[in-house]
C-alpha cells in the first residue's frame, strides 16, 4: 500500500501530487500495489477533487486527525514564510504485512508518485 498524506484538496501541489499517482494508477495496480490519499478535508471535499480530476483511488477524510496524528504527520512547517502547523508530505509504502517499509518526508509534489513506483519495482 502507498499511503500518502497530503495538505488540502484542490490546491497546486496537492493537485500535482494526485494526478502524478493518477497518471500511473495502472502500474501500481500491476504490481499489487494500492494507493490511499489522507487528508483532514471532509468527505464532500475528497468526492469534488476526486471527480475533478478523475482520481482512481481511494481518498480519506481524517477530520479529526487520528490517522494524521497517529502517523505523526502534523508538523511544524513553512508556508509563505511563516511557521505554521499543518499536514507534511508525507508517504508511506506498506508491506502486505502492515509493516511500513519506506517514509518518504518532505516530498516535492511534482514526480513523487513516479519515485514511489521506481521504488516498489526495484524492491
Amino acid at each position: 500500500m502507498v499511503l500518502y498524506f497530503y495538505p488540502k484538496d484542490n490546491t497546486s501541489g496537492c493537485t500535482t501530487e494526485a494526478v502524478g499517482f493518477r497518471d500511473i494508477a495502472e502500474k501500481f495496480a500491476d504490481n499489487n500495489a494500492v494507493v490511499i490519499g489522507v487528508s483532514k478535508d471532509s468527505v464532500n471535499s475528497h468526492r469534488k477533487f476526486a471527480d475533478k480530476y478523475s482520481l482512481p483511488f481511494i481518498l480519506l477524510a481524517d477530520e479529526d486527525k487520528k490517522a494524521i496524528d497517529l502517523y505523526g504527520v502534523f508538523k511544524e512547517k513553512k508556508m509563505y514564510g511563516k511557521t505554521v502547523m499543518g499536514v507534511k508530505r508525507t508517504t508511506f509504502v506498506i508491506d502486505e504485512y502492515g509493516v511500513i517499509e519506506r517514509i518518504y518526508s518532505d516530498v516535492k509534489a511534482a514526480g513523487h508518485a513516479e519515485e514511489v513506483y521506481c521504488s516498489l519495482v526495484k524492491r
